[in-house]
C-alpha cells in the first residue's frame, strides 16, 4: 500500500531534483528513481564523479581516475587524489549563522556559530599539534555526544589525525578492547555526566582506562560531570592559542566562497587515508575495527545526506546517538552539506517520552532522526506530536536501527501530513545506508523504499542467485566508496571472511531481506538470527510485528534452537509484559493464534516466557545471537559484555532458561 507517492513538485523543491536538473546539462536524463539508479550502480565513474562535481568536492591532487578496478575487495577509488573531510565540514555558513546546537541534562543548553565553530577547531589543532600529534596518529575520545567532542573530531580530521570515540556509559573493558586495538596517543575525556535525574561518575573507569592504554601520552579533560581529573591537560588549556583564521571554501551550488584556507591548516591526504575507526557491537566476538577513509566518508555523506535526507544550507538535523553509533558520524557530517547539527546527551526518554518532539520544535528541526521503537512506544502511548508542538519546519522524519512495523507507517502518515517518512537500513561497516528513502520515491506501508544510490543491492539465496520476492542474504554486488579501508591491524583475511567468504567478489551483509518486483524491500532481521524451521528461513523481524501489536507485549525476542539430528528444534519466545499484565494460558493462546493467522503454523513457539527485559545494545538492537549463545550453555563474558547492554542486567533472566 503506498501512503505517500512521490510529490509532483520533487524536480522544483528538493536536492534530488535539482540534481537531476543538474545531470541533464551533463547529457544524463532519468524520468525516475528506478533510471538514476540503474546508472548510479552501472557508470560507476559516471555517478560518483558527479557527486564530486555536485556538491563541489575539492581535491588539493587531482584524480587519475575514479574506479579503474572494479574488483572486490581492493576496490581503490580516485587514485592520486589528496583532501580533507574537515575541510569540507567547515566550508559552510555565515559567521554568526548556528552550526551547533547542544542538549545535555549534565549542563545548559549550548550554542556555536559557524565562526566558533570555525575558531575552536583552529585552537584545537594548533592544541593537538603541540601535544606532537600529526598525520597517522590516534586521537580517541571517552567522551559524550558534545560540541567539543566535534571540535576534536574535525581538528585530528585536520591534522590527518585518526579518530575513534566510545561513549561514557560503556566500561573499561569494553573502551580498552576498542582503543586498545588502535594504540592512541591521546585520549580525550570527561569525568563524569548526568543522565535524566541521576549523576554518574566515571573517574574510576577514566582511571582504568588509562592504564590500559599504556601508548597513551597525553589526556585532555573536557569539563563535564563536575569533578576534577589531576594529572590532565585541561581542555580550554589545548584551545589557548589561536591558530587564525581558517575559514573554508564554499563547496559551490549558490554558496559563499571565502578565501581559500591555507594549505597547512588542512593536510591534504589520499582518498583512503584512515578518517576514523569504528568498532562492531562486540556481541558475536572481539569487537572489529572498522578503518573509513576521508574521501570514502565525504563522498558518501554528501550523497546520503543531500540527495536521501535532502539536506541544505540552513537545514536543521536532530537524530539523538550516542558517540559509540556511526549516526554520530553520519550527525555530524550534516554540516558538510551546510545544514546545523543538533546535539543530544543523556536520557532520551527524560523527563518524558514527548521530550525529543519538543527539541524538534524548538531547534526548527527540517530532518528528525528516530529509532523504529521510539516511534512505536509513541503511538502505544496516544502521543500526537505534530498537534501538540510547531513541527512545520519538519520535512523528514528518518527511521533506522531496526525494522518498523506496518502499523509504525501509518502512525507516522497520520500524524505527521506532508512530512516523508524515511525508513532505512545501513550499518557501521558503510557508515551509511544501504537500503532507505528519498524524495523520488514512494512511501510503502512496511517497507522499506529502495536500495541507495551508488548501491547494487540485492538479495541471493545460498547458491548466489538473485532473488526477488522471497528472502534472501542482503548482498551488494558493485564497490560503494565508504566501504572500509579495512580493518585495524588486519592482514586483510579477517575482512575478506567478514563480507566475501559466502560470495566470492560479493559483499554479503548479514541482513536478511525480501526485495520487491517494484523495488522496495523488508529487512527480516540479522540473516545469523534467521529462524530455520523444518528447511524454511523465517525472519525474526515478522515476528516481532506481530507480537509487539498485542496490547499487553512491550517487547519480545525469539530465538531457534536448531535440532542437530535435523528435526523442528526448538522455537522460543521471550516477552516483556506491560504493566499489570500476566503471561497466562490465555495470553498465550492468543499470541500463537496471532502468529498463525498473520504469518504461518510454522512461526508459533514451543514455549512462551516472560522475562523482565528484552536485552538490547546500546543502540536499541535486540540481541539475538548472544541470547542463542547463552541459551546453549555460554558464559555470559563470552557472549557479550554487560557494559554493551542498554540494560546490563537484561541477560539475568536467560541464565534460568537454559536448554
Amino acid at each position: 500500500m503506498i501512503l505517500r507517492p512521490v510529490a509532483p513538485d520533487v524536480r522544483e523543491t528538493t536536492e534530488i531534483g535539482r540534481y537531476l536538473t543538474w545531470l541533464e546539462t551533463r547529457g544524463h536524463s532519468f524520468d525516475g528513481y528506478a533510471a538514476l539508479h540503474r546508472w548510479s550502480v552501472t557508470d560507476l565513474d559516471g555517478f560518483w564523479s558527479s557527486i564530486k562535481d555536485f556538491f563541489g568536492v575539492r581535491f588539493h591532487s587531482p584524480a587519475t581516475a575514479v574506479v579503474p578496478d572494479r574488483t572486490m575487495p581492493g576496490t581503490e577509488w580516485f587514485p592520486g587524489a589528496t583532501l580533507n573531510y574537515a575541510e569540507h565540514a567547515l566550508g559552510h555558513g555565515d559567521s554568526d549563522e548556528v552550526a551547533i546546537i547542544a542538549y545535555s541534562q549534565t549542563r545548559a543548553r549550548t550554542e556555536l556559530t559557524w565562526a566558533q565553530l570555525r575558531d575552536q577547531v583552529a585552537r584545537a589543532r594548533a592544541g593537538l599539534a603541540r601535544l606532537g600529534v600529526g598525520r597517522g596518529d590516534r586521537v580517541v575520545a571517552y567522551l559524550p555526544n558534545i560540541p567539543e567532542t566535534v571540535v576534536a573530531y574535525l581538528a585530528a580530521a585536520s591534522l590527518g589525525a585518526i579518530w575513534a570515540s566510545c561513549a561514557p556509559e560503556f566500561g573499561a573493558r569494553s573502551v580498552v578492547d576498542r582503543f586498545g586495538q588502535i594504540e592512541p596517543r591521546v585520549l580525550l575525556t570527561v569525568s563524569g555526566y548526568r543522565y535524566g535525574a541521576k549523576d554518574v561518575d566515571r573517574r574510576d573507569e577514566v582511571a582504568a582506562i588509562r592504564a590500559g592504554l599504556p601508548t597513551v601520552e597525553h589526556v585532555v579533560h573536557v569539563p563535564y560531570g563536575g569533578h576534577d581529573l589531576p594529572g590532565t591537560l585541561a581542555w580550554d588549556d589545548l584551545l589557548t592559542e589561536s591558530a587564525g583564521d581558517i575559514r573554508a571554501f564554499g563547496p559551490g551550488r549558490g554558496l559563499r566562497h571565502p578565501e581559500p584556507p591555507k594549505a597547512q591548516e588542512f593536510e591534504p591526504v589520499g582518498f583512503a587515508h584512515p578518517l576514523c575507526v569504528l568498532f562492531s557491537s562486540g556481541t558475536t566476538g572481539k569487537p572489529k575495527a572498522i578503518v573509513h577513509g576521508h574521501g570514502g566518508i565525504l563522498l558518501e555523506h554528501l550523497k546520503n545526506h543531500g540527495l536521501s535526507w535532502d539536506l541544505r544550507p540552513g537545514d536543521r538535523i536532530l537524530w539523538f546517538s550516542t558517540t559509540a553509533w556511526m549516526m554520530w558520524n553520519a550527525l555530524v557530517s550534516g554540516l558538510l552539506t551546510g545544514a546545523s547539527i543538533v546535539l543530544v546527551d543523556g536520557n532520551p526518554l527524560h523527563p518524558d517520552l514527548a521530550w525529543q518532539w519538543r527539541l524538534a520544535a524548538e531547534t526548527r528541526a527540517t530532518l528528525m532522526g528516530a529509532s523504529p521503537g521510539f516511534l512505536m512506544a509513541c503511538r502505544k502511548a496516544g502521543l500526537d506530536p505534530a498537534a501538540e508542538y510547531d513541527l512545520s519546519a519538519l520535512r523528514q522524519l528518518g527511521a533506522a536501527g531496526s525494522p518498523l512495523p506496518a502499523e509504525g507507517f501509518h502512525w507516522v502518515h497520520e500524524r505527521f501530513p506532508g512530512v516523508l517518512l524515511n525508513v532505512g537500513s545501513g550499518g557501521t561497516d558503510v557508515c551509511s545506508g544501504i537500503v532507505q528513502g528519498s524524495p523520488l520515491q514512494p512511501v510503502v506501508a512496511g517497507e522499506i523504499s529502495g536500495p541507495c544510490l551508488g548501491v547494487d543491492a540485492k538479495a541471493f539465496d545460498e547458491h548466489g542467485n538473485p532473488v526477488v520476492g522471497e528472502l534472501g542474504e542482503l548482498v551488494i554486488t558493485a564497490p560503494m566508496p565508504s566501504m572500509p579501508v579495512g580493518f585495524w591491524g588486519d592482514s586483510g583475511e579477517r575482512y575478506r571472511e567478514t563480507y566475501f567468504s559466502a560470495y566470492p567478489g560479493i559483499w554479503r551483509h548479514g541482513d536478511w531481506v525480501r526485495f520487491t518486483p517494484e523495488g522496495s524491500c523488508v529487512i527480516a532481521g540479522r540473516s545469523d538470527a534467521t529462524l530455520n524451521r523444518g528447511g524454511v528461513r523465517l525472519g525474526t523481524a515478522e515476528f516481532y510485528a506481530v507480537v509487539e501489536e498485542l496490547p499487553e507485549i512491550a517487547d519480545s525476542l525469539v530465538v531457534h534452537l536448531e535440532d542437530p539430528a535435523g528435526g523442528n528444534g526448538d522455537l522460543r519466545l521471550f516477552v516483556a509484559l506491560r504493566d499489570g499484565a500476566e503471561l497466562d494460558d490465555a495470553l498465550r493462546r492468543r499470541i500463537a493464534t496471532a502468529l498463525r493467522g498473520a504469518l504461518s503454523p510454522r512461526h508459533v513457539p514451543d514455549a512462551i516466557t516472560a522475562v523482565p527485559a528484552i536485552p538490547r545494545n546500546r543502540t536499541g538492537k535486540k540481541l539475538e545471537l548472544p541470547v542463542k549463545k547463552l541459551l546453549r550453555g555460554a558464559a555470559i563474558d563470552e557472549v557479550v559484555g554487560r557494559d554493551v547492554l542498554a540494560d546490563p542486567a537484561a541477560l539475568d533472566a536467560f541464565l534460568r532458561e537454559r536448554a
